[in-house]
């Protein structure tokens, strides 16, 4: 043992001592795989970053981007004296945190419960069963929500019906809206999402299963003390990114789902930033509000990355 630790040790210094340009050498065939993917990375996400500076200013299209007038601050004003300010912000928290609140544990317990499940075939045909809606694009799913809620032709309504009831205009009702979306979006891709935790419970050491049964423990034990702590680091990780875009709802299911009727709490950011930009091309303030919204994102990302690390020591960095 100390022949192994003397000899790590001397790798370690030598590969310390190495230069940055013999360190590239010896990687040069993994920076090479990586390559296409910072090419990718560097034209098609850091070189557009510079048409941000349009949210400081009174952006035209005529005089280009270096050739409109700056403005400062005066667009974020904009967004903050409108009336649609408080409004957008409310419903783009409350569908985020509700989103979290039932999209985030039922992963987590569905990997549990999978788990748990002896039978092979039983367990592939329920995993499969519960991947395949995460493979319905957003147009058909929406469409098919809407088809499915329709009070008069709709398979929800005709069951109701039987019952002697009737359903309301569930799509034309504000305060139905977030309920349809969060409870869609689970059917959707909670199962997919709980593929990282049943492939982290696969790695569980199997002789912890069999000294815990030999201790007497129970199956609600061995959840409790050896699923859920081996899930801990994982999910402190899904839950940061999560919290990282609190404020980046869904654009397409949110916008296909939208009508007049909802619209009081439909109306999120992204949606506000589509009309603005794209249909009453007022493309600087649409580019301020899509600021404000990625800089409280990044803000909430590195808050709760600082905090998971001093509770937990499980951060990002």
């Amino acid at each position: 043992r100390k022949e192994k630790n003397v000899k790590t040790k001397k790798t370690q210094s030598k590969s310390s001592k190495l230069s940055v340009g013999q360190k590239l050498k010896e990687s040069s065939q993994l920076y090479l795989l990586m390559l296409p993917s910072i090419i990718i990375f560097l034209i098609f996400t850091y070189y557009p970053m510079y048409g941000v500076i349009i949210a400081f200013k009174d952006f035209k299209p005529a005089l280009g981007i270096m050739g409109s007038k700056w403005v400062g601050m005066k667009n974020f004003i904009t967004f903050f004296k409108s009336y649609q300010f408080s409004v957008t912000i409310k419903n783009t928290i409350v569908i985020s945190l509700y989103t979290i609140a039932v999209t985030f544990p039922l992963p987590i317990i569905m990997a549990l419960m999978v788990n748990q499940i002896r039978s092979t075939k039983f367990k592939k045909v329920l995993q499969v069963a519960t991947y395949l809606p995460h493979f319905i694009s957003v147009v058909v799913m929406s469409g098919m929500i809407i088809l499915f809620l329709s009070p008069s032709t709709g398979i929800i309504a005709k069951l109701v019906g039987l019952l002697g009831f009737k359903l309301p205009n569930l799509m034309g009702s504000a305060s139905a809206f977030p309920h349809i979306y969060v409870w869609t979006e689970a059917w959707q891709h909670v199962g997919w999402d709980s593929i990282l935790y049943i492939a982290t419970l696969s790695s569980v050491d199997p002789s912890l299963y069999e000294a815990a049964t030999m201790d007497g423990a129970n199956k609600w034990h061995k959840i409790v003390n050896i699923d859920l702590p081996s899930l801990v680091p994982t999910a402190t990780v899904m839950f940061i990114l999560r919290m990282g875009s609190v404020m980046s709802v869904g654009f397409e299911k949110v916008y296909l789902l939208q009508n007049n009727l909802n619209s009081s709490s439909s109306e999120i950011i992204s949606t506000y930033v589509y009309k603005m930009g794209l249909v009453s091309n007022q493309y600087s303030l649409s580019a301020a509000i899509g600021l404000f919204n990625n800089i409280i994102n990044l803000v909430l990302l590195i808050a709760v990355n600082l905090i998971a690390k001093k509770v937990s020591d499980t951060s990002l960095v």
